[in-house]
């Protein structure tokens, strides 16, 4: 059946100002959640984020997420014993806490079903399983979806957090080959209208894929997410846990990556620092590198690898966003997140008002 109404992109919006700021600067307004994080979270992807390193993202207030190339032999010892949230697949996920002889767990443990298409029945019956189970010593994040009725299901199954967004990501090739999707802002918006019909438990909204710069982030959570999940931002960070690699010097311009490198090193540092070229590889978690990582199946790839400069490290990165994120509030009069999240009017826009903006 069609749907007439045109959807829309980040770069087809802006948000608009309040009348009247009531904010005198934007050093008072407060960007962090209540337990003094950014509304953040790494995507869990094993070119971003390794177990080892996590505590480097969390040193700069934005959650982990350890992927699932690297929990993909835990126990349930080993899932409460991590501390901060992990995925696992749907398979892993009923085998650990859903089978017969598995054990009730008194910690509290944060888990990702970290899965391609999150619209399948099984998965809502797992989460509404693992609720009657577990009650809330399971803190649950399933996902991915691109319908917002789907969003309300999974809330009603008892979903803590869902991540929406399908074929956005710049690691993800599933629009491009199967023409499933739903542009992100458009789709955010549209969950954040729904909400506003119905008077049940509401999941986070967790935006996931294709956010590529900092007003991206800052217009998906005008929107109504809640928290905005990013892979290939990160992953432009020279901690992030892609391999790395120096520029060959052997080409012009050294724009073809060389040596591997320890990014972690403070020789990289230094020379990172020092206006060096490093270059990170990228690849989604559907690609067939992944899959045969994974002891999977073999099938058709609906992600991509690339290799990508390194920009930025993580620390200059959030300390640019922590500024762009609290000058927009500032505008919008939004004092904390809560008073900023799915709050300010925003404006479509026409392409060439795009091209004005455009710098």
């Amino acid at each position: 059946m069609y749907k007439s109404d045109i959807k829309f992109d980040f770069d087809d919006i802006l948000i608009c100002p309040a009348v009247n700021s009531t904010i005198d600067s934007r050093k008072t307004v407060k960007v962090l959640d209540e337990n003094g994080m950014l509304p953040l979270f790494t995507a869990p992807m094993d070119t971003v984020i390794e177990l080892e390193h996590r505590n480097i993202f969390k040193e700069n207030q934005i959650y982990p997420m350890i992927p699932r190339t690297q929990t993909k032999s835990f126990t349930a010892a080993d899932c409460r014993g991590v501390g901060d949230w992990i995925a696992l697949s749907l398979d892993q996920f009923e085998r650990l806490f859903l089978a017969d002889n598995a054990e009730k767990n008194p910690e509290m443990i944060r888990i990702c079903i970290d899965i391609a298409n999150g619209h399948m029945q099984r998965l809502k019956n797992a989460v509404i399983k693992a609720r009657e189970r577990y009650n809330d010593q399971l803190v649950i994040m399933v996902g991915n979806v691109a319908n917002p009725q789907t969003y309300i299901e999974l809330s009603l199954a008892g979903a803590d957090y869902v991540r929406v967004g399908i074929g956005n990501g710049s690691g993800c090739s599933t629009s491009v080959h199967t023409g499933i999707g739903y542009p992100l802002a458009s789709l955010i918006h549209d969950i954040h209208r729904e909400k506003q019909n119905h008077s049940i438990r509401f999941a986070k909204v967790v935006a996931d894929g294709g956010i590529k710069k900092y007003s991206d982030i800052i217009k998906v959570l005008a929107l109504g997410a809640d928290f905005v999940m990013c892979g290939g931002i990160f992953n432009k960070a020279l901690e992030s846990a892609g391999n790395t690699f120096a520029a060959n010097k052997k080409f012009d311009g050294y724009t073809v990556p060389g040596d591997q490198v320890d990014q972690y090193s403070d020789e990289v540092k230094t020379a990172f620092k020092m206006g060096s070229l490093f270059y990170k590889k990228f690849r989604g978690m559907s690609t067939k590198e992944v899959q045969a990582h994974l002891g999977n199946e073999l099938r058709s790839s609906e992600g991509v690898t690339r290799m990508i400069q390194v920009e930025y490290t993580i620390a200059g990165w959030v300390e640019n966003f922590k500024d762009y994120l609290s000058s927009a509030m500032s505008y919008t009069d939004s004092k904390d997140l809560s008073g900023f999240i799915g709050k300010p009017e925003w404006n479509l826009i026409t392409q060439n008002s795009l091209n004005r903006f455009n710098k």
